[in-house]
C-alpha cells in the first residue's frame, strides 16, 4: 500500500508577509531618544581658513586635569566655587544696568530699541529685495534673531548682551572621572539657569522651570513661549567644550 504524499506549503508569499510586516513596525513604532547633555558642537575649521583672534576677556577658561582638580582663569578653584565664578562671568559690566567695567571679563553692549527696529526694518527689506529663495531664507533666519531681541525688549526692557564671541570654555583631560565632568557641567549649567531664574522671577513670579513647563503647555507663539525666549536672549547659554587631552597638572 502506497503512502499519500503529504502536500507541500507554498512559502513563496512568506518574504513578502514579512516584509510588509516590517514596514507597518517601522511606521508605527515609536523610538525614545536617548536623553544626555544637550550641545551643539561647532563644525570642524578649515585648515586653510584664518581663525579669528578672541578676546582674552570674553573666555572663562575652565580646565579639569586627570586628577579631577580644576584651573579657572589660571588659577585653582574648588568646584563648589566654580558656579559663583561662572555667574560672575555671565552678569559682568552689568545685564540691565551699568556697574562699571571689570577688567578681564566681557564688555557688554546696550541692546536699545531704536537700534534693534533698524535692524529690523534693514530685513525686511533685503527678504523683500532678495534674488532667490536661498538668499530669502538666510535673510529670515537673521531676521529672526533681531525679532527675538525685540521681543525680550518689550518684556524685560532694553538690556545689555555679551559680545557674540564670549564663552565659558571646558576642557577636560582624558583621565577625568566621569563624576567629576558631570558635576563640572552641572555647575556651568547652573550659573545659566540661576540667573534665568532670577531673571523670570523678577519679570513674572515663577521659576525658569515652571517658565517651561507653561510654554510647552501652550501652543507655539503664545505669550508664555515669547516669555520664555525673551528671558533665553537675555541669559543665552555659553558654554562650549573642546576635545579632551592631557591638560597637565596643577
Amino acid at each position: 500500500m502506497s503512502r499519500r504524499k503529504l502536500p507541500e506549503v507554498d512559502a513563496g508569499s512568506m518574504a513578502d508577509i514579512a516584509f510588509l510586516l516590517l514596514i507597518f513596525f517601522l511606521v508605527t513604532t515609536t523610538m525614545d531618544s536617548d536623553e544626555g547633555i544637550l550641545r551643539q558642537l561647532p563644525p570642524p575649521v578649515p585648515e586653510d581658513q584664518d581663525i579669528p583672534d578672541v578676546k582674552q576677556r570674553n573666555v572663562y577658561v575652565v580646565l579639569v586635569n586627570a586628577q579631577d582638580r580644576l584651573l579657572v582663569e589660571d588659577e585653582p578653584m574648588d568646584i563648589e566655587n566654580l558656579k559663583d565664578g561662572a555667574k560672575e562671568f555671565l552678569i559682568a559690566n552689568g545685564v540691565f544696568r551699568d556697574l562699571g567695567d571689570k577688567e578681564n571679563f566681557p564688555i557688554r553692549t546696550w541692546v536699545r530699541r531704536s537700534d534693534v527696529q533698524e535692524k529690523i526694518d534693514e530685513y525686511e527689506t533685503y527678504i523683500a529685495n532678495a534674488e532667490d529663495d536661498t538668499q530669502r531664507d538666510n535673510y529670515r533666519k537673521a531676521l529672526e534673531k533681531w525679532q527675538d531681541k525685540m521681543t525680550a525688549i518689550e518684556i524685560a526692557g532694553e538690556y545689555k548682551e555679551l559680545p557674540g564671541s564670549a564663552l565659558i570654555s571646558m576642557q577636560n583631560d582624558k583621565g577625568t572621572t566621569y563624576d567629576t565632568y558631570i558635576q563640572v557641567q552641572n555647575e556651568l549649567e547652573s550659573a545659566v539657569n540661576e540667573l534665568r531664574d532670577e531673571l523670570s522671577m523678577r519679570l513674572f513670579g515663577i521659576t525658569y522651570n515652571q517658565l517651561e513647563e507653561k510654554a510647552k503647555s501652550t501652543e507655539s507663539g503664545s505669550e508664555w513661549e515669547k516669555r520664555l525666549y525673551a528671558v533665553r536672549t537675555v541669559h543665552p547659554q555659553r558654554i562650549s567644550e573642546a576635545e579632551p587631552r592631557n591638560v597637565g597638572s596643577y
